[in-house]
């Protein structure tokens, strides 16, 4: 998916978010396919599992079947129709989550070759605040960051001071 081009930042973001509020004692299940940032994790010292790639909107089994004390999920709600229903099923009671936010320059997302990297939402944070608490949840901490890029033009520019990350620590 990133062809060796990973996204550092983010990464690095996230994994200070993590560090911040889950210790690695906790176990994690993290939703979505093994990916190259559920391995910083585990060289992190975390114990995590991972979803296997079940459509998430419809099968909920390895959520429903998880002992893990956390729940991540990193840039995963985006790609759900309904991703009130497996927020819904969550048994931890520690939620870690990023979003990419809605940004009003640019349309949602979509994948031309892959039909999985597609974004049904991009929330702003107040409209994914709402959904977690309406599913149980209730907000610790937040945190939002830009995504600026190496290329020139209006977007670009937009990009260095727009918000474009929303991690949120929950609990139930």
């Amino acid at each position: 998916m990133y062809e060796n081009n990973f996204p550092n930042k983010r990464y690095k973001h996230t994994l200070a978010f993590l560090q911040k509020h889950i210790s690695t004692s906790e176990s994690i299940l993290d939703l979505g396919v093994e990916n190259p940032f559920s391995d910083i994790m585990k060289s992190k010292g975390y114990e995590v599992n991972n979803t296997s790639g079940e459509d998430l909107d419809v099968d909920f089994t390895t959520v429903t079947q998880s002992d893990a004390q956390v729940v991540t999920a990193f840039e995963i709600f985006e790609h759900l129709v309904a991703p009130f229903n497996v927020l819904k099923e969550i048994k931890a009671q520690k939620l870690v989550a990023s979003i990419p936010l809605r940004l009003w320059f640019a349309s949602a997302y979509k994948s031309k070759n892959d039909p999985w990297d597609r974004h049904y939402h991009e929330f702003e944070d107040w409209q994914f605040d709402w959904l977690l608490e309406k599913a149980g949840w209730t907000i610790k901490d937040s945190a939002k960051w830009s995504n600026p890029t190496k290329k020139i033009g209006i977007r670009p520019l937009f990009r260095y001071f727009t918000p474009r990350y929303y991690i949120v620590y929950a609990e139930r």
